[in-house]
């Protein structure tokens, strides 16, 4: 089967959302386009597969979430090379006076300690406000297995980011609020 028209608009129109994604799967830029570019090629070799009428996005992220269990997979077996030059490997600091900029990055760091599953519906749903029998059927659990795991990733994402406070938190009296649209998703899907 050749990809139509209107299927490879439908494919084109969800790349920022599949990079989106991928970014928070993968925790970096450009192993984030790399998986995006390995599924969107699985995807359109295998576009017979794909049945009209259903979700093509959900088909999409079900296909770029098992490129990333596949490449998570390699990188067990064989270990990861990181290049002392990736500058978004090693990250030295941030500057002090910019306090959003130091709750970003510990939501990130907070959010990278979680695990892959966590993170993953955290992402599905919070960020790419996806419903729970939407990310259901993209990673193949029932509904209410998808709505525990989501309880325990937000459980898990506020008891990291309570952890005792930095030296640089402790001399701000601002209270720490990033990320916490994140935590809080879920309760509308």
């Amino acid at each position: 089967m050749v990809l139509k028209e209107e299927q490879a608009k439908e494919i084109e129109e969800l790349i920022p959302s599949m990079r989106g994604f991928a970014r928070g799967l993968t925790g970096r830029h450009d192993a984030a386009d790399d998986l995006v570019q390995d599924a969107l090629a699985k995807a359109i070799s295998k576009i017979a597969r794909f049945e009209e009428g259903t979700n093509m996005k959900a088909w999409l992220f079900r296909i770029m979430r098992n490129a990333h269990i596949d490449e998570m997979r390699k990188i067990q077996r064989r270990g990861v090379h990181l290049d002392v030059d990736d500058s978004e490997a090693v990250q030295l600091g941030v500057p002090g006076s910019q306090f959003s900029a130091v709750e970003l990055t510990e939501f990130r760091l907070a959010f990278a300690k979680l695990s892959e599953t966590d993170r993953e519906v955290l992402l599905l749903i919070g960020m790419e406000g996806h419903t729970y029998k939407e990310v259901s059927g993209m990673i193949d659990l029932p509904v209410g297995t998808v709505k525990s795991r989501l309880s325990r990733a937000r459980a898990r994402l506020r008891q990291v980011m309570d952890a005792p406070a930095t030296e640089s938190r402790a001399n701000h009296a601002k209270p720490r609020d990033a990320g916490s649209t994140l935590i809080a998703a879920g309760a509308h899907a």
